[in-house]
């Protein structure tokens, strides 16, 4: 304790609560550190989809991973709505102790301009920890659609302008904007049809309601594994392990063409930056695992990783980028 110069009636009342001080100090740690034995209980990680879809699945393994080299439990609890918000907004309100982190995707990025009222803010009440995967996505066309390469596609596409529909998952969702700004970008006027989820967006697209549509590569591999849809690009900066015959769009007709649903972990505004630091540790450790990695390859995720300013300055960056992207689609969800 800093020594001070008091009267003697006060060093006495100083004195006794210093014994206060320093019994919560060695339960805590110094004051603006982390507690030493940080995580001694269950951490609960919020994805805010349902269970069994692609962001669940990859938040699962390194969920798994994180427990196994920490001790203690990773809880993931599924909290889905509203785009991925009622899962960040529980996550905002959380104690920010480092006991309930919010496992994101690119939603946290499209939220504030798809929504004109939200209850929390992801600039300002998150702290980033790092970037974890991204999971390209796959342009895929119905099997009677007269193309096999992309170049085919957008001539055809370009053609019959109006004539073609795409599906999504999702009014305002990652593969709804990926088409668009694959459409914006090559010239392709089309018609979109939101689906609530990728499932019955799938089917349809096998069924031939719509034409074509791009999903992510691990809620599509099934379909292009059984041959009922055509692949014709991913939309990574490079090819995928799990289609390394399809091309990507950048090398293909539009150069430096990238996205992805993209994922990380973040915490409450107020955690201590020794438990960001920690977990941003053990996250990238977890990321570099022989089995963390087959894991996620087999889903069709790339692996990332970053610092937490590099992953704030991505989501700033992202923030921009689908802010410009929403307002040229004109898309608004309340």
């Amino acid at each position: 304790m800093r020594r001070l110069v008091l009267k003697t009636a006060i060093g006495m009342m100083i004195a006794g609560t210093g014994i206060c001080v320093t019994q919560v100090q060695a339960q805590t740690g110094t004051q603006g550190q982390a507690p030493s034995d940080w995580p001694n209980r269950p951490v609960t990680l919020v994805v805010p989809f349902p269970p069994g879809g692609p962001t669940d699945l990859i938040a699962r393994v390194l969920a798994k991973q994180l427990t196994d080299q920490l001790g203690q439990s990773f809880v993931v609890e599924n909290k889905g709505g509203a785009n991925g918000n009622i899962g960040g907004q529980a996550v905002a309100a959380a104690k920010p102790d480092g006991y309930t982190a919010l496992y994101n995707t690119s939603s946290l990025a499209l939220s504030p301009s798809l929504y004109k009222d939200m209850a929390f803010d992801p600039k300002k009440d998150f702290i980033p920890v790092s970037s974890t995967a991204v999971v390209p996505l796959v342009l895929v066309v119905n099997n009677k659609l007269p193309v096999n390469t992309l170049a085919e596609f957008v001539a055809y596409a370009r053609k019959n302008p109006g004539k073609l529909s795409y599906a999504s998952s999702g009014n305002g969702n990652i593969t709804h904007l990926g088409a668009f700004l694959l459409n914006q970008a090559t010239g392709i006027d089309a018609v979109h049809v939101p689906y609530r989820g990728s499932a019955p967006a799938m089917t349809d697209l096998v069924g031939g309601q719509v034409q074509y549509d791009t999903n992510t590569l691990n809620d599509t591999m099934p379909f292009i594994r059984d041959k009922r849809v055509k692949a014709l690009a991913v939309t990574s900066a490079q090819r995928s392990p799990l289609l390394p015959d399809v091309p990507t769009v950048s090398e293909t007709v539009l150069p430096g063409f990238e996205m992805g649903a993209w994922q990380g972990i973040v915490l409450p505004k107020g955690t201590d930056p020794k438990i960001v630091e920690k977990l941003n540790t053990e996250i990238l450790k977890a990321l570099k695992n022989p089995a963390v990695l087959k894991q996620l390859e087999d889903q069709g995720a790339q692996p990332l990783g970053s610092t937490p300013a590099e992953y704030k300055k991505y989501l700033d960056s992202e923030i921009l980028r689908f802010g410009k992207i929403v307002k040229d689609a004109g898309i608004t969800l309340n």
